[in-house]
């Protein structure tokens, strides 16, 4: 790490003031251009504490940037993650508030639920399927605090990786019963096809972004816990959301997940 334990706390309270206010941040990059990406993970990971403090649990983690469609969208060249809570998280069918976030992007992807731990160096796709309970589609709310303008993954990272809440639905599956690669999804807004993908996108299969995630944690002294989940990356370019729209993601076989923003 470059930056110091004082610039890190600052800029972790800052991002927490930011999600409190409904703000956005100047870019830590622009103010801090030596900043690194372990640097970013350290303001993520005191980000995390402050909010496991304030009574908020961990339920899973987001996986970004794992897919070529997400990274042209983004110019971002490299997977990354983030944590979810519990109060992030909402089944199919659900109101969602406009205002709770700063700015919306839906994204689709597929969500693992652990029934083992996964713990690297060298854990493998194998290794994630055997170590998941089910697989389910998912919907996740992107939500930024940083200024998106010319953002590097450093300011992604510090701010939780983007992620704002998962929406969960459809017709889990155990691992092995379906070949996940041939996963597709219709993504919809306002019923017109805004974005449409197949989970191969990600890595070749959904399942390699887990266990990326779990190789990536190892670094950082952790590992993923039985009951987690997972969502292992879009396969979609993110669809801008405005208040009142409807979001329907038709995954064929897998079921459909819907949520609407009010």
């Amino acid at each position: 790490m470059t930056l110091p334990e004082t610039t890190l706390d600052a800029l972790a309270d800052e991002l927490a003031e930011a999600g409190r206010t409904r703000t956005l941040i100047p870019r830590i990059t622009a103010r801090h251009p030596e900043a690194t990406i372990e640097d970013s993970y350290a303001i993520q990971g005191r980000w995390r504490d402050r909010e496991l403090a304030r009574g908020r649990r961990l339920v899973g983690r987001k996986i970004g940037l794992t897919s070529k469609a997400m990274q042209a969208a983004t110019g971002i060249t490299e997977p990354d993650y983030g944590v979810m809570f519990d109060d992030t998280v909402v089944d199919t069918g659900s109101v969602l508030e406009f205002d709770r976030f700063t700015n919306v992007r839906i994204e689709v992807e597929l969500a693992f639920v652990l029934s083992a731990p996964l713990e690297g160096p060298g854990c493998t796709l194998f290794d994630v399927l055997r170590a998941t309970e089910y697989v389910t589609p998912a919907l996740e709310v992107l939500d930024a605090h940083v200024e998106l303008e010319g953002r590097t993954i450093v300011d992604t990272i510090a701010d939780n990786a983007a992620y704002g809440a998962m929406v969960l639905g459809g017709n889990p599956v155990r691992p092995h019963d379906r070949d996940l690669r041939w996963a597709s999804a219709l993504l919809h807004r306002n019923e017109t096809i805004e974005e449409t993908g197949v989970a191969a996108g990600v890595l070749g299969h959904p399942g390699r972004g887990v266990a990326w995630l779990a190789n990536k944690l190892a670094q950082h002294g952790e590992r993923l816990e039985a009951g987690e989940i997972i969502l292992s990356g879009s396969f979609t370019r993110p669809v801008w959301i405005e208040r009142g729209d409807t979001v329907l993601a038709d995954y064929g076989e897998l079921g459909s997940i819907s949520c609407r923003f009010t």
